[in-house]
């Protein structure tokens, strides 16, 4: 005899909001980020400076990876108040554009909005600051797959519940990365021929019922991925990000990630470039990225 399927039930917003603030991302939590305020389909979050966070210690900068990050995770948690708890999320795609940079030291804040669901699909909008919601540091547009999975995260065990690693940079004052602690602590390197690689640890998991990594560690590394490309094949300095969207392909697992990049149009102050993310098969890639950099002026060089 057939086993009667099991409806899961609602739950109320009170809720809602008490499991998504326990049932976050791994990254999510030691990361430090919280959830401030919730109303149905909207978050307000905030994440405290770290060390650890600066993509450029000669300017104390923070890595955009770590505004992609916030703002995906901040996207997804409007996106589940504005379901009931009972289905799990995943990121589609996620486009942030850069408006300017972080100010060193200061904490930084998101407002994400679900505007629309369907039976199948979340839209969320969400803007990243630091002082005003009307000066904004970045802005992100996302969309969800609802019922993706059978892993629903706010059913799992809570992260007050596990022990969690602790975010480090380790010191490597020789290494390509001697001056950006965020990509020291997701450990990526340089391979010989040229491939970026993000080896997989506790730290940089999304969904942990997979595991699953992070969806914007993912493009944290694609976006790391993209400013060394350039760099090293253009032979400038490491340039600014000005746009990127990723699209999600399929879950990174618990296993390294790989990563290439390659110049799609160079102009004199512009970039656009388009990088992939794969795994143990290099034709199923888990991630791919389209953006645009902008490349910092030679001092004395004409503009245009």
């Amino acid at each position: 005899m057939s086993e009667t399927p099991t409806v899961a039930t609602p739950l109320p917003f009170d809720q809602l909001v008490d499991a998504i603030r326990s049932h976050r991302s791994v990254y999510g939590h030691i990361s430090g980020l919280r959830l401030d305020h919730a109303a149905p389909g909207e978050s307000w979050a905030s994440l405290p400076h770290r060390p650890v966070f600066v993509g450029d210690t000669g300017t104390g900068v923070l890595h955009g990876g770590v505004v992609t990050a916030m703002l995906d995770e901040a996207c997804g948690m409007a996106a589940q108040l504005a379901l009931d708890g009972t289905r799990a999320i995943a990121t589609l795609d996620l486009r942030i554009d850069y408006l300017k940079p972080a100010t060193p030291g200061l904490e930084i804040k998101a407002h994400a909005v679900c505007y629309r669901t369907t039976r199948s699909i979340a839209f969320v909008r969400a803007t990243a600051y630091q002082e005003s919601e009307d000066d904004p540091v970045a802005t992100a547009t996302a969309c969800f797959m609802v019922g993706a999975n059978r892993t629903n995260m706010l059913k799992g065990r809570s992260r007050n519940d596990l022990t969690l690693p602790v975010l480090e940079a380790p010191d490597d004052p020789t290494g390509p990365f001697a001056q950006s602690p965020f990509a020291r602590c997701l450990g990526i390197r340089v391979s010989e021929d040229g491939t970026l690689v993000m080896p997989f640890s506790q730290q940089i998991i999304g969904n942990p019922l997979l595991p699953a990594i992070h969806g914007g560690i993912t493009g944290a590394f694609l976006e790391t991925t993209a400013i060394v490309g350039v760099t090293r094949e253009l032979g400038v300095a490491p340039p600014k990000p000005i746009g990127l969207t990723v699209n999600y392909l399929r879950s990174g697992r618990a296993l390294d990630s790989y990563a290439t990049v390659s110049i799609v149009k160079q102009g004199r102050r512009v970039v656009a470039f388009e990088a992939q993310a794969w795994q143990d098969d290099r034709s199923k890639p888990i991630a791919s990225a389209f953006g645009h950099f902008m490349l910092r002026q030679t001092p004395g060089a004409d503009e245009e």
